[in-house]
């Protein structure tokens, strides 16, 4: 939410009520919601004594009830600069946003927002200090000028201390819903238990769970009954939380007869699937060992773990109890899935990146194996030849010796000239060009024959490699 941003009707009749001086004698939780709205914008102050409220309307507020916008609405900039230059005579300078450096860093947050568009992610290989200030100073420019398109967000993330990647991603940022009532769609929590869901009614009949005060166990039933009713409203699927088996005492024998197993949780829990994830919450007293009475009532909501730094505890507080903030939660549900499942669709197409990339490695890894393998034929045929060089050198003289058999009987000069035509045929089938040697074919190389060409990838599969980062 800008500090510009449109009020709806609820938030601007109570603008003009408050400007005109009524004030609600007993103000109910919407218009304090409402109220809460208006300050964040500006547009009037607030201050609480006990159980009086005094709310005066700024500049601001009375601004907005004259030309129907806030005075720092960007899309009214051109109007209040007119009106200003007007009111000075035509004497004032150009303002920040007609500077050469505004222009200019608004035509890169333009381009860079139409980048991210289309590709919904850009990287910047190992940039430089002043590259990474400016990037920052552009993306933070398109957010206040809001060239972020609607239901997305801009993050940044310097990846291993060298690359710099921005990405367009869904949903507004985690922090800008924390703790807002007023910003949620209301959930009608029941004040009876009448026609439960199963899951709910299921919570109700097992008496080892929600161990706590028999009126916040009733106000927790009410709670989650609310919830599920308007998860199944929108479409979802609510499930029971089965209570873990490290957690149930085990089941014994004694005398004869059979105890079975039991536990005693002082929580609550179900399961809210959206678009096919699953969410665990569970409430739960924040504070049961407390001796105050009123911190002892106070009850909690939380959901399991996230990804990123969204929030995931709700609680009862003096400007609200939970039953103003329960769509909060379910909001917070149904971010967290969108955000999920944009993270499943960026995982499955990294991991369909990596495969088409590793196909490629083990391509390339087993042509340089296959030249290895004919490497280590040239080099086996080389040693080969040179053996038979030398061996038919060894004959050649051999057989000179052989033409002067001068002090030799005739018995070992046939001997020798037998081994010379032995040595002659052997040196013959030893000779690789004795033939044309043939192109050989290469083998299928083993995956330890592959490893030392693919830098870094394994032979196994492109996920294989990934180690802790998977």
């Amino acid at each position: 939410m800008h500090r510009w941003s449109p009020l709806n009707e609820r938030q601007f009749t109570l603008l003009g009520r408050l400007a005109n001086g009524k004030e609600s004698e007993a103000w109910d939780p919407g218009e304090f919601r409402s109220a809460y709205a208006l300050r964040d914008r500006g547009l009037v102050t607030i201050k609480r004594s006990g159980g009086e409220v005094d709310s005066q309307v700024t500049k601001a507020g009375t601004f907005y009830i004259q030309h129907g916008h806030h005075p720092d609405d960007p899309a009214h900039a051109g109007e209040k600069k007119t009106a200003e230059g007007e009111a000075a005579g035509g004497t004032r300078s150009a303002s920040y946003a007609d500077r050469p450096v505004a222009l200019a860093r608004r035509t890169k947050a333009k381009k860079l927002i139409e980048r991210l568009v289309t590709d919904r992610r850009v990287t910047f290989t190992e940039p430089d200090d002043a590259t990474v200030t400016e990037w920052r100073r552009v993306i933070d420019y398109a957010k206040r000028h809001s060239l972020v398109p609607e239901g997305k967000r801009i993050e940044r993330l310097r990846m291993w201390n060298r690359n710099l990647q921005i990405s367009l991603v869904e949903g507004p940022h985690p922090n800008s819903r924390r703790q807002r009532p007023g910003e949620a769609p209301l959930v009608h929590v029941p004040t009876q238990l009448r026609s439960p869901h199963l899951v709910v009614a299921a919570l109700r009949d097992d008496e080892g769970r929600l161990v706590m005060p028999a009126p916040l166990r009733r106000r927790s039933l009410l709670l989650l009954q609310g919830l599920a009713s308007e998860a199944v409203r929108r479409g979802h699927e609510v499930e029971e939380r089965e209570v873990p088996s490290h957690r149930r005492s085990r089941a014994y024998s004694y005398n004869g007869r059979h105890y079975p197993s039991s536990y005693s949780l002082r929580e609550g829990e179900l399961d809210l699937v959206v678009n096919g994830f699953t969410y665990t919450v569970t409430i739960q007293q924040e504070s049961p060992q407390s001796t105050d009475a009123e911190r002892s009532k106070s009850l909690v909501i939380e959901l399991g773990y996230s990804r990123s730094k969204r929030q995931s505890r709700w609680a009862d507080r003096k400007r609200w109890v939970l039953e103003d903030i329960l769509g909060a939660v379910l909001w917070e549900i149904e971010n967290r899935a969108v955000e999920d499942a944009q993270r499943k669709a960026d995982e499955e197409r990294a991991k369909a990146e990596r495969e088409v990339r590793w196909k490629a490695a083990v391509k390339t890894a087993k042509e340089l194996a296959a030249q290895e393998q004919y490497a280590e034929v040239l080099r086996a045929q080389a040693r080969q030849w040179q053996e038979a060089t030398d061996l038919s050198a060894y004959c050649d003289a051999l057989e000179r010796r052989l033409e002067d058999p001068s002090g030799e009987d005739e018995t070992a000069a046939d001997s020798a000239q037998r081994w010379l035509t032995w040595a002659r045929r052997y040196v013959q089938s030893l000779d690789p060009l004795t033939r044309l040697p043939a192109m050989p074919t290469a083998r299928e190389p083993k995956p330890e024959e592959l490893a030392p060409y693919l830098n870094g990838w394994s032979p196994h599969g492109p996920e294989a490699h990934r180690g802790w980062e998977a």
